[in-house]
């Protein structure tokens, strides 16, 4: 009998562990979006060339810091690391997830090596990463690389297993992107400094516990590489290195500051514990392992970029060249024409500090050129600070960020290309080519024109709110310029000539670059108004019309055309890359919320974790977009609109989500029973009509339930 009890009690304590919640950051996979896409089933098209599977670093970094601290397999590819790869080349210290940074390359080695030919091969099996660590053999050395970091440190500790003497190889002509000076110095038995100047100019005051005995050069390949040669010493060659974009001075004070004094351990462990008190902010109850798996990768890779540029003490260098301080954090810019839909929303909500410091060196570096700076294409600045502003996030000068975005709205010659003839003719024309191909380049000016648009109604928001009425009106004329470029005849938005009759050579699925569309078709560009879709419903001739046309959005077979950033395809709607990313919510228009929920599900399911190691996205994850798309999806609400302060309901996939927002606010998201239909939607006891709800709402606490059937 007592062994029955014991053998129960033991099955119960099984059960008990099993159904344990792990702590968020024992979720997070950093592997998650590392690898490469080559199944024509998953793409959509037979492959030729690779094709990005999220572009992601597996490597350390802590949230929006200056340093990223990873393995660099390939140079000149996306973060430089592909999981398919098989040498490592060096540990960076910056990484984007695009085909920048990579900077100051090191890795340690053992014997003799040359200029051009001193990579290690390694294994996944001795591979690992968790936020804040990454951990690899170096097969050809022998060497076990272990690598931690705080915001504006990297810590490297090596262990040779063979018992060797080790040197490290700083090969400072190498980043993604071009180099166009470096210098490496000893300074003192234990300290090397110097810089690497790319696309920026990266200080470094790196302190060794092995003595220096020289600095000396390999060469080869027309290229001189420095080789950091150490006296024997015991246990593993540490290095804590100060990164600064300001002066090796200010490293120094980085590093004094962050990391001298502590050990990796206490380094590894306080990256961890900062990431778990950001993950830990959204509690998620219910759903599978895979799903919660892949909800918290995806929720860590949403906080790495934008990054820190200031130091510690407050300085960092200006658009104009000048160190100056100014009393915040200076970041990078961020990726507008990516985030602004979903992740910039996302970094409002958990971390409005930072997003108020975003916005201040958006300013800043406005206030040099005289416009509000963008990225990539459109003028989304301006739904990300409208949208902000509205949302409540304050810490800034808003009066100057509209003079910007204001002047981007109405200035030629700055941060809107052929604005001019976007007011005076209601839309920027296509040049009508015979022959276009993918790469043909124009001013894709069907895509700007729908995005001036949106861009226009985001500043008008503002205007609103700062009590400007007459540019409020002006910028609200403007919003409908979007239906200058639909076609009433084919059901597309179609690029229009200088002359306004309409581009002749026009195919709907054929993708473009940079000629009507940036980097869509017309399948993939012609549902976006988010501040209008009412009105681009009236363009059709019904709501069962504009109905029919979404059904062949999401079941109009992909023709096999195959085109870089474009991939991974329900008929002609891609997941992998950002147009159409808000499309799927189109059908709660028209009363069939459901069809929508069914795409979402697909989306969720099909194209995140996907190609031979379940490691891949649909596409590329653009600082963070395709990750916080997932993450709103996942919790049942979406910045459809992202410059006005609501969000769209849908169906979860958890049957509970708790978000912490501020110290002690909770809000929480209940689903009730299973299925696709929102039947009912409460908050705080009371029926919600429609689907939204307010920004104020959700941030008042309290709970929405979400009853489906």
């Amino acid at each position: 009998m007592k062994k029955n009890i014991a053998s129960v009690a033991v099955l119960l304590l099984i059960i008990s562990h099993l159904h344990a919640q792990r702590s968020p950051v024992d979720y997070v996979n950093p592997f998650l979006g590392t690898a490469t896409l080559w199944d024509s089933a998953d793409i959509g098209y037979k492959p030729t060339h690779r094709t990005w599977g999220a572009e992601v670093f597996p490597g350390s970094s802590v949230p929006n810091a200056m340093v990223q601290l990873s393995p660099v397999t390939q140079f000149h590819s996306g973060s430089g690391y592909q999981y398919e790869d098989t040498v490592i080349y060096g540990f960076i210290h910056t990484s984007k997830g695009h085909w920048n940074l990579g900077y100051i390359p090191l890795l340690p080695v053992t014997g003799a090596v040359a200029a051009d030919n001193y990579g290690s091969g390694y294994s996944h099996q001795n591979e690992s990463a968790h936020p804040g660590y990454y951990q690899v053999y170096l097969e050809r050395y022998g060497i076990n690389a272990e690598l931690t970091s705080t915001l504006r440190c990297a810590y490297h500790s090596y262990t040779c297993k063979t018992g060797q003497p080790m040197k490290l190889i700083a090969d400072l002509n190498l980043s993604n992107e071009r180099v166009r000076s470096w210098q490496i110095t000893q300074e003192g038995e234990n300290v090397f400094t110097g810089f690497q100047q790319a696309g920026e100019k990266m200080y470094f005051y790196a302190v060794t516990n092995h003595k220096i005995r020289n600095i000396d050069s390999l060469k080869g390949n027309s290229k001189e590489v420095p080789e950091i040669n150490f006296m024997d010493g015991p246990g593993p060659l540490d290095l804590q290195i100060g990164f600064s974009f300001v002066s090796i001075q200010n490293a120094k004070e980085n590093l004094q500051k962050e990391m001298l004094g502590k050990n990796f351990a206490q380094v590894r462990s306080e990256a961890e514990r900062t990431w778990d008190k950001l993950l830990s902010k959204i509690t998620v109850t219910g759903g599978t392992e895979r799903q919660r798996g892949l909800f918290y990768s995806c929720l860590y890779r949403s906080f790495l970029w934008p990054a820190l540029r200031s130091d510690v003490n407050g300085d960092f260098l200006d658009l104009s060249g000048k160190v100056v301080n100014k009393g915040f954090n200076y970041y990078t810019e961020p990726s507008l024409w990516d985030d602004y839909r979903n992740k910039l929303v996302l970094l409002g909500l958990l971390s409005p500090d930072v997003t108020a410091d975003v916005i201040r060196s958006l300013i800043d570096k406005g206030e040099k050129t005289g416009f509000m700076p963008t990225f990539f294409h459109g003028d989304h600045a301006s739904a990300f600070i409208a949208g902000s502003w509205l949302r409540g996030i304050r810490g800034y000068d808003i009066n100057s960020a509209y003079h910007l975005l204001l002047r981007n709205a109405t200035v030629e010659g700055g941060t809107r290309p052929y604005i001019t003839e976007y007011m005076e003719k209601g839309y920027i024309s296509t040049p009508d080519i015979e022959h276009p191909v993918i790469e043909t380049r124009a001013k894709a000016g069907v895509t700007k024109t729908l995005e001036y648009a949106y861009d226009d109604y985001s500043v008008a928001q503002l205007a609103r709110a700062l009590g400007d009425t007459a540019n409020y009106r002006m910028l609200m004329k403007r919003t409908s310029n979007y239906k200058n470029v639909f076609d009433p005849s084919t059901g597309f938005m179609r690029g229009r000539l200088d002359d306004g009759n309409w581009v002749k050579h026009f195919d709907p699925e054929y993708p473009y670059y940079e000629y009507m569309y940036r980097e869509a078709n017309a399948w993939q560009s012609s549902f976006f108004a988010p501040h209008d879709v009412k009105g681009l419903i009236g363009l059709y001739k019904s709501k069962d019309a504009f109905e029919k046309k979404l059904d062949s959005l999401f079941t109009l077979p992909w023709d096999g055309v195959e085109a870089y950033n474009i991939s991974g395809f329900i008929g002609q709607y891609c997941q992998g890359n950002q147009p159409d990313h808000s499309v799927p919510f189109m059908y709660y228009f028209v009363d069939r919320q459901e069809k929508s929920q069914v795409i979402l599900d697909s989306i969720m399911n099909h194209f995140y974790g996907m190609g031979k190691y379940g490691l891949a996205y649909a596409g590329m994850d653009d600082a963070g977009e395709m990750s916080s798309w997932y993450v709103f999806n996942a919790m049942g609400f979406y910045p459809f609109s992202p410059a006005d302060p609501n969000y769209i309901i849908s169906v979860p996939l958890f049957d509970k989500v708790d978000l912490k927002l501020g110290d002690t606010l909770q809000y929480t998201i209940l689903k009730k029973n299973t299925g696709k239909k929102i039947s009912a939607i409460t908050y705080r006891d009371k029926k919600i009509n429609g689907y939204f709800i307010t920004d104020e709402a959700l941030k008042k606490g309290g709970k929405l339930v979400i009853s489906v059937k």
